[in-house]
């Protein structure tokens, strides 16, 4: 696949790209940086303006940040838009759809008070420090959690069945056994009881009266400590398996075709589209 300038601004796109997409250049890096603090400082400001206080003071002021920051999120998401090769790949890829939603909330709030609250999507964007600080080795530890966790995926649906079952006839039990005089008005809000004491959290807006209520949740409660302890043997389990391997590094390089990502430290072609990194 033939990666030469098509046109006379290929060699300015060129620029930009590895500008705004990468991080190896000490242009990228600086740009990379801006835009994690500027995800903080907007955050920031939106976690200021839902104290009460503050936002009596200074809200006004907080709503003028927050709109600024939205402009510098848009015309950065425009220009990511206009550099790349093929602006779709990039606009329906994970990276592409949170940067998309770190827009929408503020503009959003033209239709839907309170919608800006969800500018904390923005915190999504962080997670390019991985990239912009060489820390592949974390992007590998976070890969070999998540291929422990698809591995025991059975065991942990039918164990998720098997307490699901339980904390349903146990809050049935409970319904009959209580009844609504004692809080129990519901088969649905006895099962909300049962998953409150099994997960040991115990709430205490409803418990039981009677004897026998009273010796099934001690029952239920014994078991809750036991079921806690079933799905983290099982990820561990796995994670300790003769299967597991080492955990691999990623070289910081983005397909500037395909947008794709966790390319191999001795990758010269991107593993997705095949194009020359």
């Amino acid at each position: 696949m033939d990666i030469r300038p098509r046109d006379t601004d290929s060699t300015w796109r060129r620029r930009a790209y590895s500008v705004i997409f990468e991080s190896d250049t000490p242009a990228g890096r600086v740009f990379d940086i801006a835009v994690l603090v500027a995800i903080v400082l907007s955050v920031v400001a939106v976690m200021l303006e839902s104290v009460q206080r503050i936002n009596q003071q200074y809200g006004a002021l907080l709503r003028a940040v927050e709109w600024f920051f939205t402009g510098l999120f848009l015309l950065e998401y425009i220009a990511r838009l206009v550099v790349v090769r093929r602006p779709l790949t990039y606009a329906f890829s994970l990276l592409g759809i949170i940067d998309f939603m770190a827009i929408v909330p503020t503009l959003a709030t033209l239709m839907l008070a309170g919608s800006r609250y969800l500018l904390v999507i923005r915190t999504l964007r962080l997670l390019r420090v991985f990239r912009i600080f060489k820390l592949g080795r974390f992007v590998g530890e976070g890969e070999f959690i998540v291929t422990a966790l698809k591995a025991s995926r059975f065991k942990i649906l039918v164990f998720l069945t098997a307490v699901l079952t339980l904390v349903t006839v146990v809050g049935t039990l409970l319904y009959v056994v209580e009844g609504g005089r004692n809080g129990f008005t519901s088969i649905p809000k006895s099962i909300y009881w049962a998953v409150v004491t099994v997960t040991t959290v115990g709430y205490g807006d409803i418990s039981p009266v009677t004897v026998l209520g009273q010796t099934l949740a001690s029952i239920l409660m014994i078991l809750g400590y036991a079921i806690i302890a079933v799905p983290t043997g099982i990820v561990s389990a796995q994670m300790a398996g003769p299967r597991a391997t080492a955990v691999p590094t990623y070289k910081q390089v983005i397909c500037h075709v395909c947008q794709a990502t966790d390319h191999r430290p001795e990758a010269e072609f991107c593993w997705h589209c095949g194009e020359k990194l």
